[in-house]
């Protein structure tokens, strides 16, 4: 007997029980779901949420694959002896250490979601199925296995469950793991231990007196540049992701063609992404307006990041994986046209601006979306009321 049979025997055996959820979950994740509805007209459309979620998934997997190399790639070019990008020592180094953060997002949360299916008695939502992937996507390549457990737990319980579950909440909840990372645990996410993998080894190497060795930087572009630091990579270099970051976030080429998928699948909205990048891009012009007007010193720690070329600040850190992946999250975000321009705008805006005034996190992107994951239906409240009372003077202009 297959296991499509027995998996439906057991759906059959505890239906109408507690453990239902769970096995109906286990049921549709591998098959498709053979209920059909009786009775009155309806109309059935060829996506649902398993499906969009999955669409995610997909545009997502370029950006996990290239991870791979580039951590590979950073390590040992962190240590003196460069590959090829492309080689088997660099896929092999990002492996082994980033399939091991997917397997704890994914075995963690969905643990969780099953034990609150079979507490409340409602059936396994599938919403965890794109945070699963984002969180090993957004976190340093070296994080501890039982650090981003003790997120995902916090996330999914705190950032979700409590709200009702997915499309309830009111925070993304990838980002929820990943602001608990940074406040729980400063010293890991925002200094340059983890970004690159090995780095933490060397440093304490180093520390230990073994004073042939080289000192290792495993510092972000955006950690640099807080820093006063000038970089030594190319604006190609930037662009294509072969920089150090986290694991997801590096290519913004691509994040791009990521962006255009769900744009081309319907998934994404293009007002949200399209005006993050206005928003980034003025506030940008805005720091270098300042820079060249000689109102801050060179000696100001603020410098060097104000005077980053305005469109630079497009493809270094994870704005662009934020603004495709994360601020256009559906049930976070405006849902209002109106309100996803502004949205957007503000996302971008304030992430420069969290950016440049925060040299201990220097990548804002985070904060911003989560800040204006609160203000989203506020947003869409006013743009409403906005169209009502357009609309009452046009119905009273006309009958008067």
């Amino acid at each position: 007997m297959g296991l499509k049979q027995n998996l439906h025997k057991l759906k059959e055996k505890y239906k109408g029980t507690k453990m239902a959820p769970a096995f109906n979950a286990l049921h549709t994740f591998l098959y498709l779901p053979n209920e059909t509805t009786h009775g009155g007209t309806h109309i059935k459309v060829a996506d649902d949420l398993k499906r969009t979620m999955n669409t995610v998934i997909m545009a997502m997997v370029p950006c996990l694959i290239f991870g791979m190399f580039n951590a590979g790639y950073q390590h040992y070019a962190a240590f003196g002896t460069p590959v090829d990008f492309l080689s088997w020592d660099a896929f092999y180094i990002g492996m082994i250490k980033i399939l091991p953060l997917v397997v704890v997002s994914y075995g963690v949360g969905l643990a969780i979601e099953f034990v609150f299916a079979v507490i409340k008695g409602h059936e396994v939502e599938e919403g965890y199925l794109v945070t699963g992937m984002l969180v090993p996507l957004i976190v340093p390549v070296d994080t501890p296995l039982w650090m981003l457990a003790v997120a995902v737990a916090f996330g999914v319980v705190i950032g979700k469950e409590v709200f009702g579950g997915t499309g309830m909440n009111i925070l993304n909840p990838a980002l929820t793991i990943r602001a608990f990372l940074f406040f729980a645990y400063p010293t890991w996410m925002s200094g340059d231990k983890v970004w690159v993998h090995g780095a933490v080894e060397r440093a304490n190497d180093i520390a230990a007196g073994a004073k042939e060795l080289d000192a290792v930087s495993g510092e972000t572009i955006l950690g640099a540049y807080a820093q006063g630091q000038d970089v030594t990579y190319s604006t190609m270099d930037m662009f294509m992701g072969y920089i150090p970051g986290s694991v997801g976030e590096t290519s913004t080429l691509l994040i791009l063609l990521g962006g255009l998928f769900l744009i081309f699948a319907k998934i994404g909205s293009w007002r949200i992404m399209l005006s993050s990048v206005l928003g980034a891009l003025a506030m940008g012009l805005i720091f270098n307006g300042v820079v060249s007007a000689e109102w801050i010193s060179e000696s100001s720690k603020f410098y060097t990041l104000m005077s980053t070329e305005f469109w630079q600040h497009l493809i270094i850190g994870g704005f662009a994986f934020g603004t495709v992946f994360m601020a256009t999250d559906p049930v976070t975000a405006s849902q209002t046209n109106k309100g996803k321009w502004i949205y957007g705008f503000l996302v971008g805006f304030i992430s420069i601006l969290i950016r440049v005034f925060n040299p201990a996190y220097p990548e804002g992107v985070m904060l911003a979306i989560l800040l204006m994951n609160v203000f989203a239906p506020t947003i869409d409240h006013y743009v409403v009321q906005g169209n009502v009372k357009k609309r009452m003077k046009r119905l009273k202009a006309k009958v008067a």
